[in-house]
């Protein structure tokens, strides 16, 4: 189970779930501020396994470990750093995973809100789900509701996390649309 929360974090809260209108190139920084697998509040986990990973990365080779955050986007104090690129902020819709294989199913916005619905299938999985971002300023709030099919059986996750805009520059972070290349 461990394994599973762990992967679910890594591709929700490693991109960013869902953006409104306003997302901007440049470099982004998203916390996760709860995190409910199968019922389970693993938000306090979460930043255990979080302050965990950066203390690892820290023990690696200066050119290793900037290598890693170059294509993962970088561990903060309190989340973690990607870089959006110009042609991902023009697209203009929900990014759903960094290869971009997993389209929102429906997008609606009104405002400052964007709501999305998904059904997607990769490497064996199913994520079906729904949410929506609400655009502040330099902050997207994103709440969604996900269930996953696996081998291994069904599991629901809640998740609500917060992107702030940090500026054009990307400080040497990869842009997420062009680590799978």
């Amino acid at each position: 189970m461990k394994k599973l929360v762990f992967a679910i974090f890594i591709t929700m809260g490693g991109i960013g779930c869902a953006q409104a209108s306003d997302l901007k190139a440049g470099l982004w920084e998203i916390n996760q501020t709860s995190q409910i697998v199968d019922g389970k509040n693993m938000t306090a986990e979460m930043s255990q396994a979080q302050a965990m990973l950066q203390q690892q990365m820290g023990n690696l080779p200066p050119a290793q470990r900037a290598k890693i955050q170059s294509m993962m986007g970088q561990a903060s104090g309190g989340g973690t750093k990607i870089c959006v690129s110009p042609a991902m902020a023009a697209k203009d819709a929900p990014m759903m995973d960094r290869e971009g294989r997993c389209e929102p199913a429906k997008v609606t916005r009104s405002g400052n809100k964007t709501t999305f619905e998904f059904n997607c299938t990769r490497n064996g999985r199913t994520s079906v789900g729904k949410g929506e971002s609400i655009a502040s300023g330099d902050t997207i709030i994103t709440r969604m509701d996900m269930t996953e099919t696996d081998t291994r059986g069904k599991h629901t996750l809640h998740s609500e996390s917060q992107m702030k805009y940090l500026g054009t520059d990307c400080q040497g972070i990869m842009p997420a649309d062009q680590m799978s290349r």
